[in-house]
């Protein structure tokens, strides 16, 4: 029985294995390097964004309608920079410039016309 429940353990790959197979990276410490910028560019982003907002005049008084799609609308390429940013401090840039591209090839898709 032990057996059985070893094999089944060899044969499931743990979730960096997976990881690493997705983005087609070579070491386990590439995945935790692209985990830390995932997580500091998402840190970087939400704190700055009351920063942000202060500075094209929003407060209190404006609208959460207004302010969530404007967030949403400028969230995207603020991220993506930021995502680049940190790419490039932690030297893995080319695995987030292809990361870049396919994330915009899959939003506008309807741009590319072959």
């Amino acid at each position: 029985m032990e057996k059985e429940t070893e094999s089944k353990k060899e044969q499931k790959p743990s979730w960096v294995e997976k990881l690493k197979t997705r983005w087609q990276v070579n070491s386990t410490w590439q995945v935790f390097v692209i985990l830390i910028v995932f997580a500091l560019t998402g840190f970087t982003v939400m704190y700055g964004k009351r920063w942000f907002f202060g500075i094209i005049g929003f407060d209190e008084s404006t609208a959460w309608y207004t302010k969530t799609i404007v967030w949403v609308l400028l969230i995207l390429p603020i991220y993506q920079v930021v995502l680049l940013f940190y790419g490039a401090i932690f030297g893995q840039f080319n695995f987030f410039w292809n990361f870049v591209k396919r994330t915009f090839g899959r939003i506008f898709f309807f741009l590319n016309k072959k």
